[in-house]
């Protein structure tokens, strides 16, 4: 199950309503935030959170709150299916934290990690 703390739901929510829809995304409803893993990073992988305007019948649907829906894409969705997601703020800015049991290790930048 994935976990959103309230923080990073607030969070969501104010970046959703701030976005720039282009002409392709018509309603601010139709607008998802998908999150994926990706290859990249010093240890393999990269978290990736973006908003989308579409949905695959293959995506895996998560509703913490009624404004916000996660989209997950299968691959990553198997990595993903327990992560909990925080946004915290110091005196150098914000950022979106994942804690994930699923990684077997860590870089020490915090934002790549290994699988195998």
């Amino acid at each position: 199950m994935i976990n959103c703390t309230e923080t990073a739901i607030a969070e969501l929510l104010r970046l959703k309503k701030n976005l720039d829809f282009d002409h392709e995304v018509a309603q601010r409803d139709r607008v998802y935030v998908r999150l994926k893993i990706e290859k990249g990073g010093c240890q393999d992988y990269v978290y990736q959170l973006n908003f989308d305007g579409e949905i695959s019948e293959d995506d895996e649907k998560i509703s913490p709150i009624t404004d916000i829906t996660i989209v997950i894409d299968r691959t990553s969705y198997q990595y993903l299916k327990d992560i909990k997601i925080d946004y915290t703020e110091d005196l150098m800015g914000g950022a979106f934290q994942f804690k994930n049991p699923n990684i077997k290790e860590h870089c020490t930048c915090g934002l790549s990690f290994k699988l195998d």
